[in-house]
C-alpha cells in the first residue's frame, strides 16, 4: 500500500525564531510541545499533513531509548552540522506492519516504537495524542531520517482552525530531497513509500503517493527547477525543499511583502529560499 505524506521534521537551533520565521511567512504557528526525551517541537498544519519545527531544548533528558537514539540524537548530531530539514515522515495504518515489512526489505532501524504527550485544543484544554513509529534507514542518506507514523487519536490532533493560513496555503505537493545521483535510491525510495511504480528520468526519480510526491532530484536540477542553491550532499542525501499548494497567489505575494521576506519567482512557482536550512516553495493549487 501507499504511503502518504505525513510530516517533514524542520531542525533549527532557535525554536522561537523559527515560529517567528512560519509566522511572517504567513502560516499559523502550533504552540511550544515538549517530548520526554527532550526534543520541542512547534508545528504547522495542513490538512493530512504537517510540519515539525523542532530543537534539541533539553538534550540532559536524552537516553538509549529508541526514540532518543532515533530521533533525538540524530537531529542533536544533525543540528551540530546545520539547520535544515532532517526527516521525512510517511503516514501509516500499521506501523509494526511497516517496521515488518522494512525489515524483510532489509531497510528497517527499528521495531513499531510508540509514545503518547499532552496537546492543547484552540481553546487551550488539554488533550491526549499519541503515536507509533516505524524508522527506516537509507544506506546513502545518513543525513536523512526516514519513519511512518501511525495516529492513534487523530481526532485529538488534527484541527482545521490550525490549517487555516493568510499565505493561501492549502496542501503538501512535495517533499524534495537531493542526491547525486537520484536513481541510487530508487529501490530504497520504493519500499519505503510502497509505491511500485515510479517515474525516472535525467536527474530525478519521483515516488507519487496518496498525499504528495516525494522527488528525488540531483544538485543541478535542484538548482534549475528552485533557482537557488541545493543542499550539500557531500556526505550522502539530503532533503532539501518543501512544495506547498496555494491557493491565493496574491494573498501569498502580499504577506511575503509585508513581512519583508526575500523571495523569487521561479516557472510559475514562489520560492523563498535559505529558511533556516530549507527551501519552501509555493505553486498553485490546481484541481
Amino acid at each position: 500500500m501507499s504511503r502518504g505524506l505525513d510530516h517533514v521534521v524542520h531542525a533549527v537551533c532557535d525554536l522561537e525564531a523559527a515560529g517567528d520565521l512560519y509566522r511572517r511567512l504567513a502560516f499559523t504557528v502550533g504552540a511550544r510541545n515538549r517530548h520526554s526525551w527532550g526534543t520541542h517541537n512547534r508545528l504547522i498544519q495542513l490538512p493530512g499533513f504537517f510540519i515539525e519545527l523542532l530543537t534539541v531544548a533539553e538534550p540532559e533528558l536524552l537516553g538509549e531509548d529508541g526514540f532518543s537514539t532515533l530521533f533525538g540524537r540524530f537531529n542533536q548530531s544533525f543540528l551540530a552540522r546545520h539547520e535544515g530539514l532532517s526527516v521525512l515522515i510517511l503516514e501509516s495504518t500499521n506501523a509494526a506492519a511497516d517496521a515488518a515489512a522494512f525489515k524483510s526489505a532489509g531497510i528497517a532501524a527499528s521495531d513499531a516504537l510508540t509514545f503518547e504527550r499532552e496537546g492543547k485544543r484552540p481553546d487551550g484544554s488539554a488533550i491526549k495524542v499519541g503515536f507509533s513509529l516505524a524508522f527506516a534507514r537509507d544506506q546513502r542518506a545518513p543525513e536523512i531520517g526516514f519513519a511512518t507514523c501511525q495516529q492513534h487519536f487523530p481526532e485529538n490532533f488534527w484541527n482545521a482552525a490550525f490549517q487555516q493560513h493568510a499565505n493561501g496555503a492549502c496542501g503538501i505537493a512535495a517533499a524534495v530531497l537531493v542526491a547525486d545521483n537520484p536513481s541510487d535510491h530508487h529501490e530504497f525510495l520504493s519500499v519505503f513509500t510502497g509505491q511500485r511504480e515510479l517515474s525516472a528520468g535525467s536527474g530525478y526519480v519521483t515516488a507519487a503517493t496518496p498525499r504528495g510526491d516525494v522527488r528525488i532530484l540531483d544538485p543541478t536540477a535542484f538548482r534549475d527547477r528552485f533557482g537557488t542553491m541545493p543542499p550539500d550532499v557531500a556526505a550522502g542525501a539530503r532533503l532539501g525543499a518543501l512544495v506547498f499548494r496555494v491557493r491565493d497567489r496574491t494573498a501569498l505575494t502580499a504577506a511575503l511583502a509585508a513581512a519583508a521576506v526575500p523571495c523569487l519567482a521561479r516557472q510559475g512557482a514562489i520560492v523563498v529560499p535559505q529558511a533556516m536550512g530549507a527551501t519552501l516553495v509555493f505553486e498553485p493549487d490546481r484541481p
